[in-house]
């Protein structure tokens, strides 16, 4: 089954959609799209990096990932504005990483791969760390699902409650990384916060809770992969920008469907 290339596609886009749907909807609430992009911007260098000391991809982006979310989050507690901080960052570590993997020597490196994704190319390891990061990010967000939303609605009301909303920011942190790692090999670090945006913008309108918005996110975010995919087989479309195309269409097509099947409230 899994030696069909199209089929091995249509599983990691997939998993990447199911991962990032649940974590895409906080990433919306909490206004952290830039965030999201600093990371991935980041994994470029982890990805440099795990080539020069002969490390695994997944492990080099994951780890720089990381680093760069918990500096962000350090660095912003601390007074530094966030927007100017994220700018710098963000642009500084994808510099950093293209500069890095020019030094590179005797490595052949599709840089074009790593920056929008090559999803045609995944093998079967990249499938099991896929489905194992997804479904790593999925259980540890159902599992931190009330203490999230509470502390993502009301950081006051989530002191009393006996919750650190300091504490599950970092614990998003670390899902967002994780989403960043598996999701390189699919969109490509310049795309992987479009993925992350796209599918919980376009359930918005449609959903009436947060429950229902995760859901809808889900649901957007698997048919974007999976439409996306049947659209650069046909047109010979890169894979990549194809799947946030069509997440595009469908944001859209979210909003008008959203103007007649959802009532507005009183």
């Amino acid at each position: 089954m899994l030696d069909d290339f199209l089929i091995r596609a249509t599983l990691a886009g997939i998993g990447v959609a199911l991962a990032a749907a649940p974590l895409g909807c906080f990433v919306v609430w909490r206004r952290m799209a830039y965030f999201g992009d600093a990371t991935s911007h980041a994994a470029i260098l982890g990805i440099a990096l795990a080539l020069a000391l002969n490390l695994s991809i997944f492990a080099g982006a994951l780890v720089i990932a990381l680093i760069m979310a918990i500096t962000v989050s350090t660095l912003s507690d601390r007074g530094f504005a966030m927007d100017t901080l994220l700018g710098v960052m963000a642009h500084s570590a994808l510099a950093i990483g293209l500069v890095a993997v020019s030094f590179l020597q005797g490595v052949r490196l599709d840089l074009m791969a790593y920056l929008f994704g090559d999803i045609l190319a995944v093998g079967k390891t990249d499938i099991a760390v896929i489905w194992g990061g997804a479904v790593l990010v999925v259980a540890l967000m159902v599992y931190r699902w009330g203490a999230l939303l509470t502390a993502t609605l009301s950081p006051g009301l989530a002191y009393s409650s006996g919750i650190e909303p300091k504490r599950e920011q970092l614990f998003l942190t670390v899902c967002l990384a994780v989403v960043v790692a598996v999701a390189i090999k699919v969109v490509g670090v310049l795309l992987i916060v479009a993925l992350l945006i796209i599918p919980p913008a376009a359930a918005r309108p449609l959903a009436r809770t947060p429950e229902g918005m995760a859901l809808w996110a889900a649901v957007i975010g698997v048919l974007s992969a999976v439409l996306g995919l049947r659209m650069s087989y046909i047109y010979d479309t890169p894979a990549g920008p194809s799947i946030v195309c069509v997440a595009a269409g469908l944001f859209v097509a979210g909003l008008i469907l959203g103007r007649f099947t959802v009532p507005k409230a009183s």
